[in-house]
């Protein structure tokens, strides 16, 4: 039979300082470990758990005052708890269990969730690494730099992906093109062009993407972001490379130059549609009409007269522009309004392009010349002219007798001799009775 005492068979609890002592053990009355007691789960004790003395006493309370004793510091736990949960609402950290020593004032990592969030952008990231890479998005850093052609990545996964390239070694080849990825995600993407996959739909206004930054960047289109901001002007921009581009009028490095004219452009591809203006060179073609453009753009825009679909009408005259844009500048014309002036003479356009071919009238500059007998022009439509002496073309052809003219005006004149119209005569021939 056991003989044990009573009071010890009962669970222990805990038991604040100022009503009795726990039973604690020390190593010395000035040493700063921590003091552990055994009542339950083992928990760290702070400095004022310890007894006045640096002795052990083991203290036998009545059953009783321990109970009162016990929910009394329950309570006191709970109301702590509630305070340290509205703490951490208040303050924004997101930690669902952070307790602080008082020697070492130290985050426990057991159960603790930290999050780290962009200033810029305000993403999330649960890793310190993860954040501290997303970040390389805003400053730009690339630290890994491939050593063979001197392209740089902001992450080491791309630029090991990247190095593929150079060895032939883990290419993944599209088997409908032959075109080889360093990737197996890459591959997946491209198959979309054969497949026509589209699986990220805007579900705002319905288009849908193949890749999935390419949507992101889309549903700024519609929340307005624009997480890219020039820390020299203070304008902001939905994708990183709008700044790169940006980023070249303020350092006047990496800009175009087009070697005819002068004019500078901040992308390559501006830069090449320009240069069509000099060569004439217009690869996208009307299959209907046969009308040529020099960007696709353009041959988008003149499709819609032939489907009838996007048009934009002006509710004056009922005339229809395949652009938004284009019917904003024909709408100058019933407004009278003309927003571009010239500095110099104060003659003012309706169009920009018209006050910037005017200009040239002052600085003397004539950009368009003629390959064939080397005459110079200021404007692209002179010039467009000009070569209809060169070529005979005449464009425009009379629907009553098919006499063809290569200006629109002499085709204006003509149509008088149809309609028995007079053309207006001047005061002098008039009285001469001419």
């Amino acid at each position: 039979m056991f003989y044990g005492k009573h009071v010890n068979a009962q669970p222990r609890v805990r038991v604040p300082p100022e009503e009795s002592e726990d039973s604690c053990l020390s190593d010395s009355a000035g040493s700063d470990e921590e003091y552990v007691t055994k009542t339950g789960d083992e928990e760290s004790c702070s400095e004022s758990d310890r007894g006045s003395s640096d002795e052990e006493n083991v203290v036998k309370p009545d059953l009783m005052a321990l109970k009162e004793a016990s929910h009394e510091r329950i309570k006191r736990e709970e109301e702590k708890e509630h305070y340290d949960k509205h703490h951490d609402f208040m303050t924004g950290e997101r930690s669902t269990q952070a307790k602080k020593t008082s020697s070492q004032k130290r985050v426990q990592k057991t159960g603790t969730k930290s999050y780290f969030t962009c200033q810029q952008c305000e993403k999330s990231f649960t890793h310190k690494g993860n954040f501290q890479v997303h970040m390389r998005i805003h400053t730009g850093e690339k630290p890994y730099t491939c050593q063979q052609c001197g392209k740089s990545f902001n992450q080491q996964g791309s630029f090991n992906i990247h190095m593929r390239r150079h060895t032939g070694q883990g290419l993944f080849t599209c088997r409908h093109c032959g075109k080889s990825f360093g990737g197996k995600g890459n591959l997946k993407v491209h198959m979309r062009i054969h497949t026509g996959e589209s699986p990220f739909v805007c579900h705002q206004c319905g288009k849908s993407f193949r890749h999935k930054g390419s949507f992101n960047v889309h549903m700024r289109i519609h929340t307005g972001e624009k997480p890219y901001i020039c820390q020299q002007c203070g304008k902001s921009f939905n994708q990183h490379g709008s700044l790169i581009i940006h980023m070249r009028h303020h350092t006047g490095q990496g800009l175009f130059t087009c070697q005819q004219c002068g004019k500078s452009f901040r992308h390559k591809g501006n830069l090449k549609v320009h240069m069509r203006i000099h060569t004439g060179e217009k690869p996208y073609t009307c299959q209907q009409c046969g009308k040529s453009f020099n960007q696709q753009g353009s041959l988008i825009i003149h499709m819609r007269r032939h489907t009838g679909q996007g048009l934009f009408t002006c509710q004056q005259c009922g005339k229809s522009f395949g652009g938004k844009g284009n019917l904003k500048v024909h709408m100058r014309i019933h407004t009278g309004e003309k927003p571009y002036t010239c500095q110099q003479c104060g003659e003012s356009f309706t169009q920009k392009a018209s006050l910037t071919v005017h200009m040239r009238r002052h600085t003397g500059e004539c950009p368009f010349a003629c390959q064939q007998c080397g005459k110079s022009f200021i404007g692209k439509g002179s010039i467009k002219v000009h070569m209809r002496i060169h070529t005979g073309e005449c464009p425009f052809t009379c629907q009553q007798c098919g006499k063809s003219f290569m200006l629109k005006k002499t085709l204006n004149r003509h149509m008088k001799v149809h309609t028995g119209e007079k053309p207006a005569l001047c005061v002098g021939t008039a009285l001469n009775g001419n």
